[in-house]
């Protein structure tokens, strides 16, 4: 096992690592920004080391300083949380090089699927079914008019590397394509140094299932579950529930049965998402591979009780799965909303500065809060907005939702703006009390028409 880990990261997540490696007795190593100095995760590790200015690309994603530090402090892993790092193939093949364990999958394994069209053409021949579109890169005009006229509008460009919404445009109509073309082009050349680009038809209505996997070096694939990711704005996820309470029993053993048998194929290691798109008539189309930690993953592990960090860490020591699928019971329902430091009246503007007073939720049963933030603490500009998340576990999803609403009224956050007012909206809907959204249900439906009531 591990003696020392250190956490390339920050915030919640660098937090909730270090809580799992102290409780299995492993020495944790925090790195952090000049911006970071006074950070809860710099202050609860039991090591920590300034690796460089503000700006993550000198700092987190500065892989020569990350690996310094590793090395200086006698780390025998990493753990990447998500993220920064988390699905950099390059930086994980610098660790297998200078004998540091990388606690994730292997660096050829992030190559393959990190390239979202790569990884269609590998879901297609594991017999996986994808999304219709392009069957390999696009970079001309010519070639993705091709495309569109082949599967029809709507559809969506992405970045064959991106992730978050970069270099990402969704397309309604052939007089809007080639205006997006462009700036899906132009964004993914800025963001990833390449114009490399993939086009798909877009399923719609439909919902985001994404399905949790662990997976040991031994040939051992499980699942725990699937995730409703629906309710998003912006290509990022607002609130997650598991498990998807619109699927049928059928629809749900067969979105697994798939999601391990794409990780088969590849013969992935550690934990992993596969990501879906369901439509109405139950039809499942492969999206894309997470190779990392995703940060939904609490209310898998309050639905199945399993520590997936925890397994993170055993699976990259070399240790066999500690379950098998039997093993695996699925207890009640959980959702998670994340608390962002932003201005949803201002279009969702970031907000930083001193947070003077802080409230989170607390007390009653089956309520999580994960978070990194606390009073007085000055918020820096120069990283992701959220700033806590909200996880309800309960019997029912009715009762979670009672609970959420209960817990989402005691949050009280001064000196920065947040989108809680938001997700008190969203819980007291009814679309969302009843299930009835879709992907696009948040930011088309929803949010115009909250602004315009508010």
């Amino acid at each position: 096992m591990f003696k020392k880990v250190l956490i390339a990261n920050r915030g919640e997540i660098a937090v909730r690592i270090i809580r799992t490696l102290r409780e299995m007795g492993i020495t944790s190593i925090a790195v952090f920004s000049e911006a970071d100095r006074d950070a809860l995760h710099t202050q609860l590790a039991d090591e920590a080391i300034c690796i460089g200015p503000a700006k993550s690309l000198d700092s987190y994603q500065n892989i020569p300083a990350i690996l310094s530090a590793a090395l200086v402090t006698g780390a025998d892993a990493i753990h990447p949380g998500y993220g920064f790092l988390s699905e950099r193939s390059d930086f994980v093949a610098l660790c297998e090089e200078v004998g540091i364990a990388f606690i994730g999958p292997k660096s050829q394994v992030i190559e393959a699927m990190g390239n979202k069209q790569n990884a269609r053409h590998t879901m297609r021949q594991a017999g996986v079914p994808v999304t219709p579109g392009s069957q390999g890169l696009v970079h001309t005009l010519d070639e993705a008019w091709q495309i569109a006229d082949e599967i029809g509008f709507p559809l969506i460009i992405k970045a064959a590397d991106g992730g978050g919404g970069k270099g990402m445009r969704r397309v309604e109509l052939a007089e809007q394509f080639e205006e997006l073309f462009n700036q899906a082009q132009l964004e993914t050349q800025t963001v990833y140094g390449n114009q490399d680009l993939y086009i798909e038809r877009i399923i719609y209505p439909a919902k985001h299932i994404e399905v949790q996997l662990l997976a040991d070096s031994y040939g051992n694939v499980i699942h725990l579950g699937e995730r409703d990711c629906s309710l998003q704005r912006n290509n990022q996820k607002v609130i997650e529930i598991a498990p998807a309470q619109s699927l049928t029993e059928q629809t749900r053993q067969e979105v697994c049965r798939l999601a391990v048998k794409a990780a088969q194929a590849i013969g992935y290691t550690n934990a992993g998402t596969i990501e879906f798109l369901v439509d109405e008539a139950n039809r499942i189309y492969f999206m894309e591979m997470n190779t990392r930690l995703q940060v939904e993953h609490p209310i898998t592990e309050m639905i199945t009780g399993v520590d997936i960090v925890k397994q993170q860490i055993l699976i990259a020591a070399g240790e066999r799965l500690a379950y098998q699928q039997s093993d695996i019971q699925f207890n009640g329902v959980a959702i998670e909303c994340r608390l962002n430091a932003e201005a949803p009246f201002a279009n969702f503007r970031p907000s930083s500065g001193r947070i003077e007073q802080l409230i989170l939720p607390a007390g009653g049963m089956g309520l999580r809060i994960e978070s990194a933030v606390y009073p007085q603490y000055t918020l820096p500009p120069y990283y992701d907005s959220m700033i806590a998340k909200i996880i309800v576990h309960q019997p029912t999803r009715e009762a979670a939702l009672a609970v959420l609403k209960r817990a989402l009224v005691e949050v009280m956050v001064e000196g920065i703006t947040t989108n809680v007012e938001l997700l008190e909206a969203l819980v007291h809907d009814p679309v969302v009390q009843a299930d009835e959204y879709h992907t696009k249900w948040l930011e088309e439906v929803m949010l115009p028409n909250w602004t315009e009531r508010s």
